[in-house]
């Protein structure tokens, strides 16, 4: 059996947790063989039947992490952590406390703003100043922790600029570099403390 399968929304979140994943160190856990899952009606899709989906596997993986966006996922009037809370019961009822439920608020991308050096050295930014001082020129609220509001269309925006396709390739190489310790998100945080508890780094 396989470490760890993810069921995502897209390949775009599959080649950023790939890139979080190849760096066990950065995230506080041992080395792990895992797998993915896109699931082809988008953050939607995994809301509806991400445990079911992920129910069929649990002979192949000893755990399992079900990601969405709650941007997207038509939540209704649950909120971000409601909604996670519903997604680990249901996930209970195959793998117990071998899987966990991530919903990212508002979307993954707020993960990708983690770091303005990393993009730059990713899109190889041609403009003086800060990336993010560009995008609150261009009318972007970006928050007490330095990111962008609306972290997808704030990216969208940057590599329009530089006319560079938005791509997985592009996720992967920006998660590959960032801090990963210094990640303040609270989805990342829980997503990192439940891997930690299920692979932690050897003993020194």
């Amino acid at each position: 059996m396989k470490d760890l399968i993810l069921l995502l929304a897209d390949k775009n979140a599959q080649f950023a947790l790939k890139g979080a994943l190849e760096r066990p160190k950065a995230i506080g856990i041992r080395k792990i063989e895992f797998d993915f899952r896109v699931h082809a009606g988008r953050d939607g899709g995994v809301r509806k039947s991400g445990p079911e989906t992920l129910a069929l596997l649990r002979r192949q993986f000893n755990h399992a992490l079900l990601v969405l966006d709650y941007e997207g996922s038509g939540a209704g009037a649950q909120s971000a952590l409601e909604l996670e809370a519903e997604l680990d019961e249901r996930l209970k009822t195959v793998w117990q406390d071998a899987a966990k439920a991530i919903v990212i608020e508002p979307e993954l991308d707020i993960w990708i703003w983690g770091s303005d050096n990393a993009i730059k050295q990713v899109i190889k930014w041609p403009i003086g100043g800060t990336i993010r001082n560009w995008i609150k020129g261009k009318g972007f609220n970006v928050s007490e922790n330095s990111k962008p509001d609306r972290p997808k269309e704030a990216l969208e925006a940057v590599l329009r600029e530089l006319d560079i396709p938005r791509s997985s390739s592009l996720y992967h190489e920006i998660t590959s570099r960032i801090s990963l310790a210094r990640c303040k998100d609270m989805a990342f945080q829980r997503m990192r403390q439940k891997l930690a508890s299920w692979f932690p780094p050897p003993v020194v």
